[in-house]
């Protein structure tokens, strides 16, 4: 079992910078691939960023990539999602999630754990 709480979100003018934490409880959490994913209003939830077990592998969207960047500190139990030079179009709200699958995980099908979610709100 995994339990996930996101934190860090908040509103930021277009450009700025923000760090999510994904702080993990649990024993599987550092054998545990990640995903961060996003949901806007009225769209479906997508894919933003994916890191292996070991940090060594990362997988973005093509959307975030360049601007954020995904990292995990299994010392620490804690995912980050650094998002920088934020556009109005990345304002949703933010979950991590846990898959006990290897590999880049895009699908949110394949996430077994998620957290409540953050909200990220960038103003133009």
């Amino acid at each position: 079992q995994v339990q996930l709480q996101e934190s860090g979100g908040g509103l930021v003018q277009a450009g700025g910078s923000l760090r999510l934490s994904c702080a993990a409880s649990g024993r599987t959490f550092s054998s545990a691939s990640m995903g961060w994913f996003r949901q806007a209003p009225e769209k479906e939830r997508e894919f933003v960023a994916q890191i292996s077990w070991s940090g060594q592998y990362t997988n973005y969207a093509d959307a975030v990539k360049g601007r954020f960047t995904i990292s995990r500190d299994n010392a620490k139990n804690t995912v980050y999602l650094q998002m920088n030079s934020l556009k109005p179009e990345d304002t949703a709200v933010y979950y991590c999630a846990a898959t006990r699958y290897p590999g880049g995980r895009t699908n949110s099908y394949d996430y077994s754990y998620w957290g409540q979610g953050t909200q990220v709100t960038v103003s133009s």
